[in-house]
This record gives C-alpha cells, sequence and structure tokens, in this order.
C-alpha cells in the first residue's frame, strides 16, 4: 500500500481521470472512473468507483463499486439512445449536443465531510449528501440525505440519525476536518479512543484550525 502524501493523489492502476481535481492525501482505487469532479483533502474511493459531477468534501470513504452522479438519458424525446448527443460517433456530417453534455455537467452531486458511501450505492445527480452521513451498501439515493443520518434500501430511507441532532450540530460546528495536519495528528489518540461527545467536551472551545 503506497504512503498517502500531501502534494499529490495516489492513483492506482487503470483509472480514467476526465478534468477533475484532488486535495492533500487522496487516493483513487484501481480501475475507478473519475470524471468532472473534485475530492477534497483526505478522501478517498476504492475499486471501480464511478464518479462524475461530484463536489466531494474531505474525509470521504468511497467504498468499491460505487456510482456517484450516474449520467442520465433524454426519456422526454422519440428515443433516449445517445446516438441523439453522441451523433458524430455515428455520422461524418453531424455534430455532438454540446448543449446536452453541458446540462449533464451541470447537474453536481454534492457530498459532504467525513461521509461513508457503502459498497455498490448509487447516488443520483443534484443530490446533497450531508456531512457524517453514510449511505448504506447497495442503497439507490434519490433524494437529499441530512447531515449525519444514515440511509438504506431502494429507494434509500433513513434508518437512523448516528448521533442526537444536539451532538451532530456541535460536531459540524466543531469542523475538526479544517484542522490541519499536525493538529490531526496531535489529537489521533483521542480519536481513536473516545466516543463522539466525550471527544466535543474535550476539544470544544480550543478553536478552528491550527
Amino acid at each position: 500500500m503506497p504512503r498517502l502524501n500531501p502534494d499529490k493523489p495516489v492513483i492506482h492502476p487503470d483509472c480514467t481521470l476526465t478534468d477533475s481535481r484532488f486535495g492533500r492525501y487522496v487516493e483513487i482505487g484501481q480501475g475507478s472512473r473519475v470524471a468532472y469532479s473534485a475530492l477534497d483533502d483526505y478522501s478517498y474511493c476504492d475499486r471501480y468507483a464511478d464518479i462524475a459531477n461530484a463536489t466531494i468534501g474531505k474525509f470521504a470513504n468511497i467504498a468499491s463499486f460505487t456510482r456517484i452522479g450516474p449520467t442520465d438519458h433524454p426519456m422526454g424525446n422519440a428515443s433516449l439512445h445517445h446516438f441523439l448527443y453522441r451523433s458524430h460517433d455515428y455520422w461524418d456530417d453531424a455534430e455532438r449536443d454540446d448543449a446536452f453534455f453541458a446540462h449533464r455537467k451541470s447537474r453536481r452531486t454534492e457530498i459532504g465531510h467525513d461521509t461513508w458511501i457503502g459498497h455498490g450505492a448509487v447516488i443520483r445527480p443534484e443530490l446533497s449528501i450531508g456531512h457524517g452521513a453514510v449511505v448504506a451498501a447497495g442503497a439507490v439515493v434519490t433524494g437529499d440525505v441530512a447531515p449525519y443520518m444514515i440511509v438504506a434500501g431502494v429507494p434509500a430511507r433513513p434508518l437512523r440519525a448516528r448521533f442526537p441532532r444536539a451532538v451532530a450540530e456541535r460536531l459540524m460546528q466543531l469542523a475538526w476536518w479544517d484542522w490541519d495536519h499536525a493538529r490531526l495528528r496531535a489529537a489521533l489518540e483521542d480519536f481513536r479512543a473516545l466516543p463522539a461527545e466525550a471527544f466535543l467536551e474535550k476539544y470544544e472551545g480550543t478553536g478552528r484550525g491550527a
């Protein structure tokens, strides 16, 4: 396993990357496809993830074979086949439908900080997954997910909150994901050992950042 570093992402073999940006300590799993997207610091995706038109926060945990921002077909037309918009692949005298592709890219999916997207989950375009939320394996998310909510099923429905609302709000106020690398290291043992409320009690009021 290669050591992660702040200078460039670790890109495993057979990935396809298109016009995407990566923060510090980012890892892209083998065979993944990332297009027109941004992964912020410490986020990663496991093998064969397919991510398009997404803005992903810090510390996102994206499992293998997930799909974020799957593209749509024009279902209101007489045909929904891609010969409508990839027309240049079929006829020498036809052009691709640039407006269609521009509309696709505009439909951003937003994934918050410290999220967990389970194996094989699908998250539809133009949705928001709140900070700290968990999407269960195999779920198909068709609506926004509140911060620190766990959702599962097809279509995905809330199972339960990770923490009481007050604790979730305190975690978002603490915003530990904005701490610098040295401060994260200094708090590592507490991240490992302390339940969320005890962690909050220790670090609330200590300020954001370094």
